[in-house]
């Protein structure tokens, strides 16, 4: 990543945060991270909450382009970004096609198994979908454990490992507070991975992994963002070969759902043979403290807050793009 970049030819720049997800708190942690990276930069950067003021201040107000640390609905999932190639503002991140697709977990599980890329097994439950009869076959399916989770919320947000048939009724009643259909997924048995891509199309490449170490496998939303007993090893440790090939599994997902800008993908390596299965893939990944894109760009030489300069100097449309 070169660094280069001529800070005031980037003009007036927005950071996104806050919006009405519910990874607000989260948004707002990554955002203030990204504002105070950018400004130590010296970019005329400010911060611009969408749940406070309406998008279209953006061009009353002459901000030329807008870095996006929103996440969830209306922040990654195409929305804002549609709002802002309407606006003629370039942003950070996937376009708006990539950014809807991968917001819905099992939208994205489509094209990877299209592509035959390795994702675990699962079954969509529609709101029609959810009696008694119809939850209750799910671990014939799947097997136990399983997981069920919310397929356009993020964060671990609404998830709940089920260890026994007993425990899916409620499982998917907490899941469908935060989104009417529901994710019920094959439980891969390992070891949990990310991996950050940065680029667009044949440019596009995958930062070092991170090994992802949580006390008895709880990597849950309380332990993600706001205690420090999660391990998390960069360089990874894993096998050369292993490590590249999960680099390339990665690259191959982010290709595949048309992603550019950055992004990261979460896996799990199964404990019987080592193969990676993708999970899902975050366009508007975190920059907060305990933010792992941060973590891996470190290892590989980049600081945050040149971190911060590359991704909002790549900043486009998709007519750009």
């Amino acid at each position: 990543m070169s660094t280069s970049i001529d800070v005031k030819a980037l003009g007036k720049v927005a950071v996104l945060m806050g919006g009405e997800s519910a990874e607000r708190n989260i948004s707002l942690m990554s955002g203030n991270g990204v504002l105070a990276a950018l400004q130590s930069q010296g970019v005329d950067a400010h911060a611009f909450d969408p749940a406070q003021h309406e998008l279209g201040e953006l061009k009353k107000q002459g901000f030329s382009r807008c870095f996006i640390a929103l996440h969830g609905r209306h922040g990654e999932d195409g929305t804002v970004q549609g709002a802002l190639e309407l606006l003629g503002i370039p942003y950070t991140g996937s376009g708006v096609m990539a950014s809807s697709i991968a917001m819905d977990k099992v939208m994205t599980k489509r094209v990877w198994i299209a592509e035959g890329l390795p994702t675990p097994k699962y079954v969509r439950l529609a709101p029609e979908e959810q009696d008694a009869a119809r939850v209750s076959a799910v671990p014939g399916s799947l097997g136990l454990p399983l997981i069920v989770k919310p397929p356009r919320e993020g964060s671990s947000i609404g998830v709940t490992k089920v260890t026994t048939a007993t425990e899916m009724a409620a499982a998917v009643t907490l899941s469908a507070k935060y989104d009417p259909d529901v994710l019920c997924e094959e439980f891969i048995d390992g070891e949990e991975v990310t991996c950050p891509v940065f680029g667009a199309g044949p440019t596009a490449r995958a930062l070092p992994v991170i090994r992802i170490a949580a006390p008895d496998g709880a990597y849950d939303y309380q332990n993600k963002y706001f205690t420090d007993v999660v391990q998390y090893h960069c360089p990874s440790g894993l096998p050369a070969a292993e490590e590249a090939e999960i680099q390339r599994v990665v690259v191959a997902a982010y290709r595949t759902l048309g992603c550019r800008g950055w992004g990261r993908a979460d896996l799990m390596i199964r404990k019987s043979d080592r193969k990676p299965f993708l999970l899902e893939i975050n366009t508007s990944p975190g920059m907060t403290s305990h933010s792992l894109v941060p973590m891996s760009a470190k290892a590989a030489g980049i600081s945050y807050e040149q971190l911060c300069l590359q991704l909002i100097a790549g900043a486009t449309l998709d007519s750009r793009a």
